[in-house]
């Protein structure tokens, strides 16, 4: 048996468009290995019709996640594993025409996000039969040993996917996990937990989808939502006033939040017309006189000093929300194993690999 160059890997080629963006032979998703045709559809391709199963793409869309953007996260995990080469363990041990079926399973209790991703990058490995049984949905509560999604594809693809679909998908259950937690010590108290930009890099849209299915809300998503008056945007500025000005005058139809660490900072804020004021570092009983001061004309967000042991007591002041970075930057993984299925004896079996 010989073995496969890198020339020959099935990968298809990473676009570079956005849906509803009309796209030429080298975006969207679309290579010489896609199915659609890539380049001879011309410009006129709609990226939700190529690269990934259109089913799958529907799916991801409307969970507010762009499928191109998760096939090109797919390709470079994938694509960084193999390192210009090939899984020579999986190769070398495992017969080309082989065929299994993979549980993902969990190995603790949480909440799940992040399984149609898992299968986007399984997706893009796989180049014959590929079938899926899905058992819950992004936003479940699982319990150990339940089983998430199944997976039927070549014996070869499965093992090579398996550790980039893991990675992802540990990462954003963890994420969700952790944030459904302090929703669940928020609930009935009006006050909402907020995620921050503090996010992996290239990996934003997906860990703030986590927050969603978490019962979080996110916060903004780039720099050009909405401005975020800080400490050192007020220091450049020469006042906190002055800042809000300058940015109102410049970008008028942008929602303002302002950042003040005093409550003498909060009516001059409040007399610019700031949409949102975050309490940067205010115990609770200085977060309750804010709330009271404020009295309805703008939304408070508490930042700072917050744990899951306090966060009842912000909320109860009657803040709006509470931001955490750590739900983003510091959340564990949630434990997920892939299986093969001993389908000689029937049941499920296999040890997850490194």
């Amino acid at each position: 048996m010989t073995s496969p160059t890198p020339d020959e890997l099935p990968l298809l080629q990473i676009g570079f468009g956005r849906p509803g963006e009309a796209v030429n032979g080298t975006g969207g998703g679309c290579g010489d290995a896609c199915g659609c045709g890539g380049a001879d559809d011309g410009p006129d391709l709609d990226p939700l019709e190529c690269g990934l199963d259109p089913d799958l793409a529907a799916l991801l869309a409307d969970a507010g996640l762009d499928p191109v953007q998760v096939e090109d996260i797919a390709h470079m995990a994938i694509e960084e594993d193999l390192d210009q080469g090939v899984d020579v363990t999986t190769v070398a041990t495992i017969p080309e025409d082989a065929v299994a079926t993979a549980d993902f399973t969990a190995r603790e209790a949480g909440t799940v996000a992040g399984l149609r991703i898992a299968e986007a990058v399984l997706s893009v490995v796989c180049t014959e039969e590929f079938e899926v049984e899905r058992h819950v949905e992004d936003g479940d509560r699982v319990e150990a040993g339940q089983r998430l999604l199944s997976v039927r594809a070549r014996t070869r693809d499965l093992l090579t996917g398996e550790r980039s679909a893991l990675n992802i998908l540990c990462r954003l259950s963890g994420v969700a996990t952790a944030t459904r937690a302090w929703a669940d010590v928020l609930q009935g108290t009006g006050a909402a937990v907020r995620d921050t930009r503090k996010t992996t890099p290239g990996l934003r849209a997906l860990e703030k989808y986590a927050v969603r299915c978490g019962d979080g809300v996110n916060h903004r998503m780039s720099l050009s939502d909405a401005a975020l008056i800080k400490d050192n945007h007020v220091i450049a500025a020469g006042g906190v006033a002055e800042a809000f000005k300058r940015v109102r005058e410049e970008f008028p139809g942008v929602p303002i939040e302002v950042e003040v660490d005093r409550l003498d900072q909060i009516e001059p804020v409040l007399a610019e017309g700031a949409d949102l004021i975050l309490l940067d570092n205010f115990t609770p009983e200085q977060t309750a006189e804010a709330v009271a001061l404020v009295a309805g004309r703008a939304k408070l967000e508490s930042s700072g000093r917050l744990t899951l042991a306090n966060a009842r007591a912000y909320a109860d002041t009657g803040v709006d929300y509470l931001a955490v970075g750590a739900l983003t930057h510091s959340s564990p993984i949630l434990d997920i194993g892939l299986d093969l299925r001993d389908e000689a004896r029937g049941g499920a079996g296999g040890q997850e690999r490194d």
